[in-house]
């Protein structure tokens, strides 16, 4: 009898406790402890949509559409309207309707309307190209790629984005599995390193203008500028390389000499060892010493993307040392 007394006393002297501390707190602070558990706006949904849901909606409060101490912060309403039938579900309903605005795959809210909410908040800068890009176009949501209520959204990560748009760009998990490949897979890139997924000025989503200024963005020392410089790499550097990945070295599209000989006739080419395939059409030479030319074009043209080389009496580009 005496231990439970001690234990009632005990609980009685703790609440007393509590509330000595609440009342030695200015008031503005009380009120600010209850009020920040919420964004305004929110209490009425929150009493169904709690932390107990399959679906973890409140793990928002993690992510900056969550942060309360922002007011730019929206609140459910901000997004998916004002609901009304959705919160208060009509006598007789034998389903409870769904918001004003829903999101997702399975969502009656067209497309444009549910962009429109997001577009409301999230304009200018890496956004102006947004209206009239492909993926404007081609009616992709945004919520196909971000995910809101989430505290890691996948396409915002280096290691996961690559998930993201594959699911919708399939072609291209083959391309970045092949053994030659810019460093998706470990994580150290990511699409969007070169692609503007919201729109860009350049082809393709380029993140710049052109192909050649975005795959500069790293490989400068291609850029030059040299005296001759190989004409495929003033135009387009996707002309001998595939950048998602290559079964060849260097992400080649094809190995050399076969990519060379797309446009390089073998009628044109001289041989270089006197008496064997010194005549115009030895590229392709099987027989003797002129079994060489043709094989290994690199031996010989080094400087393939362009060279400072002043000896060319010819004037043939040869793109040699």
């Amino acid at each position: 009898m005496t231990v439970l007394r001690s234990a009632a006393l005990s609980r009685i002297v703790f609440v007393m406790g509590l509330q000595a501390l609440a009342a030695g707190m200015p008031a503005d602070l009380q009120a600010r402890e209850v009020h920040d558990v919420y964004i305004d706006g929110d209490k009425v949904c929150t009493r169904c949509h709690d932390e107990n849901e399959f679906k973890p909606l409140l793990s928002i409060a993690q992510t900056r559409h969550g942060t309360a101490a922002d007011g730019r912060a929206p609140n459910c309403v901000s997004c998916h309207g004002s609901s009304e039938s959705h919160i208060n579900k009509p006598k007789g309903a034998g389903r409870r309707p769904e918001p004003t605005i829903n999101f997702g795959r399975r969502s009656g809210t067209p497309v444009v309307e549910r962009n429109r909410v997001c577009i409301a908040c999230h304009q200018g800068g890496k956004f102006i190209h947004w209206q009239g890009s492909q993926h404007s176009a081609a009616d992709v949501e945004c919520g196909g790629c971000h995910t809101m209520h989430s505290a890691h959204d996948k396409v915002r990560d280096a290691a996961t984005q690559p998930e993201v748009c594959i699911d919708c760009h399939k072609e291209k998990r083959s391309e970045i599995n092949r053994p030659n490949h810019h460093p998706l897979r470990e994580g150290k890139m990511a699409c969007s390193n070169c692609h503007a997924s919201h729109g860009s000025a350049g082809d393709k989503l380029m993140l710049r203008d052109t192909v050649n200024d975005t795959c500069y963005t790293c490989h400068m020392e291609k850029r030059g500028p040299t005296v001759r410089t190989h004409q495929p790499v003033a135009e387009n550097c996707a002309i001998c390389h595939n950048p998602h990945g290559s079964v060849n070295d260097n992400l080649l599209r094809q190995r050399p000499p076969l990519l060379c000989q797309q446009c390089h006739e073998p009628t044109g080419h001289r041989g270089a060892i006197p008496g064997f395939g010194d005549s115009r059409g030895s590229f392709n030479s099987t027989s003797g010493m002129g079994a060489t030319q043709g094989r290994a074009c690199l031996n010989c043209h080094t400087n393939i993307h362009g060279t400072n080389n002043p000896v060319d009496i010819s004037n043939e580009r040869t793109f040699r040392r």
